[in-house]
């Protein structure tokens, strides 16, 4: 019987070989024949799944993506479970793009190089500039429901209070990631974690009615 090729492991396996190259080396490391030694597989394997360099880098970072927003989602799904604040579910959220630890760093590093290089490549921009719609989006509903519940005022609008938290969040994790053993002698973790509630209690200034109790 035939062995039936699996696709998806190969471009996973592809798509850690570009992450480790970018997190060790830097993008300019991001080679087909780099990938491929690091991957331990063919050159012509690479170049089956992916024809150049954009599409690696492309792929990768829809790989950073997809995790990061699965473990910003089963935050959500914890929260709502436990009926915590929708204020405190977005903390956790937003510090999934914060690089505190390696992973994040990780990731972080991959996000940055594929941004750096839609700067020149029009195609990647537009999936760039997606992505950042997502998460203003991500945080505006957010903000939506807290007005609902009566985390936030029915007078806020959602789409500045987004950008706001938008930028706080980018802003952090640059930051952070020039120094991930603080800014300005403060702990990282004890740094995002003040800032974040600093600004969320900035825009959810109340209590959710939904909730009788809490976790």
């Amino acid at each position: 019987m035939p062995r039936t090729a699996d696709h998806d492991g190969r471009r996973r396996q592809i798509a850690v070989a570009v992450r480790e190259l970018i997190s060790e080396h830097g993008l300019d490391a991001v080679t087909v024949a780099r990938t491929a030694a690091t991957a331990g597989i063919s050159v012509g394997l690479v170049q089956h799944y992916f024809r150049t360099k954009d599409d690696m880098l492309l792929h990768a970072f829809t790989e950073v993506s997809a995790e990061i927003r699965g473990r910003a989602e089963e935050h959500i799904r914890a929260g709502t479970e436990h009926r915590r604040p929708i204020a405190r579910i977005l903390a956790e959220v937003m510090a999934e793009f914060i690089p505190l630890d390696e992973r994040r760093r990780t990731e972080y590093r991959v996000t940055r190089a594929f941004a750096g290089r839609a700067l020149d490549a029009p195609a990647l921009a537009r999936v760039d500039i997606d992505t950042a719609h997502r998460l203003h989006e991500d945080i505006a509903r957010a903000v939506r429901n807290g007005k609902e519940c009566g985390e936030v005022d029915p007078g806020l609008d959602p789409g500045p209070a987004a950008v706001r938290l938008t930028a706080v969040t980018e802003g952090l994790a640059a930051q952070i990631y020039r120094d991930p053993s603080g800014v300005a002698g403060i702990d990282a973790d004890r740094l995002v974690a003040g800032v974040l509630a600093a600004e969320l209690a900035a825009v959810f200034t109340g209590d959710c009615r939904q909730y009788t109790d809490r976790a």
